[in-house]
């Protein structure tokens, strides 16, 4: 298996773990009688995106993370989502898109230099660019949207951070 394929893979079903959260926090809402919408505008520190961006953020690390070691043209998502039900939107959106990659769509992205609007003249190594880039900017986005859902009460704990992993009988 593609390494990254393997690597894209993680952070698609650590995207998909948001689902889940997001039903936690909506049932922690519930309980307190407040819309959990008011969630999204939560942040740590006040220089710090809100919990909305962070999800957005995390949503196009892995679509764009996809696209540009397949060497394929992203699809844009405006980034004008206001309540729960279309942040939860975006996120099936994005999944359903990465869905559509196989493994065979990386081949060679490990040694093709993989460019950035956000480096231009410059590039990066595919193999690196995963792991340098993408799932260090993803998993940042990801562990700060679930520290934002615990710091406000939502009770998650590390197994819903991590969600299913695979094992094999011994």
């Amino acid at each position: 298996m593609s390494s990254i394929y393997a690597d894209l893979t993680a952070a698609a079903a650590t995207l998909k773990q948001f689902d889940k959260w997001l039903d936690k926090a909506e049932a922690y809402a519930a309980e307190r009688s407040f819309d959990a919408s008011a969630l999204l505008g939560a942040r740590l520190a006040p220089d710090q995106f809100p919990l909305l961006k962070q999800i957005q953020i995390a949503s196009d690390w892995v679509k764009n993370g996809h696209a540009r070691l397949a060497d394929k043209a992203a699809p844009t998502h405006p980034d004008d989502q206001k309540t729960m039900a279309e942040v939860r939107e975006r996120i099936k959106t994005t999944l359903a898109y990465v869905a559509t990659f196989k493994r065979e769509d990386f081949d060679g992205a490990e040694s093709r230099v993989i460019t950035s609007p956000r480096t231009p003249g410059k590039g990066a190594l595919g193999s690196d660019y995963v792991r340098e880039t993408v799932l260090r900017n993803f998993y940042f986005h990801a562990t700060t949207t679930y520290a934002l859902l615990r710091h406000n009460g939502v009770n998650l704990g590390k197994r819903d951070f991590i969600g299913e992993v695979t094992l094999q009988d011994v």
